[in-house]
């Protein structure tokens, strides 16, 4: 048997492999045959949970933006995406191409690294699935795959192909480096992975030095584009910051003056019942009223419009708008008139 097929290192990336295939096929699997995540109008839809990487994505948030300021584009490359990860998890688990594979790996491991990976309640989830998948990428495409693979079996099958330098490059066998470079390789691609690792890590958690923080915990609401006009109080909110699988919940919204009194409020009956017309929404994720308030999932940003009959009676002069979640927490923004 030709010693190209006696590839150990590949049969012990074997548990890799398959683990690092499925959790990528899975995701075909659940969004296609579980249940319905592409519909752009059923609850779970992807689309929206790409959304919620927008507020803190690194290098890569003018594409999200893009991507959820146009549903239609969005729909299309979600749709994309998930046949990208079935196709590639799938065939990883087979060892078909096995190094094709692995850069398809890489890359989709990039991706939910580069634009979620500040997202995590816990353990730093999405963080840790970037930095573990980028490194498994890395680990599969030196290793190819070995004894249990359509890899291995083209090539005891002499299939013509298999003889080809391009098959060491894209499949498995050995790596056409020279054996005096291959540690050199090895050695520059770990570091920058490793460097990759820590330098998100900062800057996503700060956990090499500062104060750690996480994004994910407390919601935070951001106020901005206040004014008056129209005898009306517009002002846009962007929730970029908590649990990216509940909204905030906002049950009260207070516009106070100077001396802090208060000359419009919002309880929650009255954010319940806010009508399309008072909620202009930027992106797929949507700001909505609720059955007892207003709900700003992660990511979502909308422009509020309070037509209150007693702004057009305020007298000029500086107003402060509060906003105030189920939990306690509460942000403020100044506007004048």
């Amino acid at each position: 048997m030709n010693s190209i097929t006696k590839n150990n290192a590949g049969l012990f990336a074997l548990a890799i492999r398959l683990v690092v295939g499925w959790t990528y096929f899975s995701a075909f699997w659940r969004r296609t045959i579980l249940a319905d995540k592409l519909d752009p109008e059923v609850a779970g839809y992807i689309g929206e949970k790409f959304n919620h990487f927008l507020p803190h994505a690194l290098g890569i948030k003018p594409i999200i933006q893009y991507l959820v300021e146009n549903p239609e584009v969005l729909w299309w490359n979600m749709v994309i995406f998930t046949i990208v990860e079935g196709i590639v998890g799938l065939l990883i688990m087979f060892g078909f191409f096995t190094r094709l594979m692995s850069i398809g790996v890489f890359g989709l491991a990039m991706g939910i690294l580069l634009g979620s990976g500040w997202i995590g309640t816990t353990c730093l989830d999405e963080w840790q699935i970037g930095v573990l998948g980028i490194a498994a990428g890395f680990v599969l495409f030196l290793s190819g795959s070995g004894t249990y693979s359509l890899d291995n079996y083209f090539m005891r099958k002499e299939y013509g192909f298999t003889r080809k330098k391009w098959f060491a490059w894209l499949g498995s066998g050995e790596l056409p480096i020279r054996q005096n470079l291959l540690p050199k390789v090895v050695l520059i691609g770990s570091l920058f992975i490793f460097g990759m690792t820590l330098m998100t890590n900062q800057v996503f958690h700060g956990g090499l030095w500062g104060e750690l923080h996480n994004k994910s915990v407390k919601p935070k609401v951001e106020i901005s584009a206040a004014e008056f006009a129209n005898n009306a109080l517009t002002f846009d909110v962007f929730r970029t910051e908590g649990v990216d699988v509940y909204g905030a919940w906002i049950i009260d919204v207070s516009l106070l003056d100077e001396d802090e009194n208060v000359v419009m409020q919002y309880n929650q009956s009255k954010l319940a019942d806010l009508q399309p017309r008072n909620i202009d929404n930027y992106y797929v994720a949507k700001v909505k009223p609720g059955q007892h308030s207003l709900i700003l999932p992660l990511g979502a940003k909308a422009k509020l419009l309070f037509d209150d009959a007693t702004i057009a009676n305020l007298p000029k002069g500086n107003y402060t708008i509060r906003m105030t979640d189920i939990s306690g927490a509460n942000w403020t923004q100044s506007v004048s008139k």
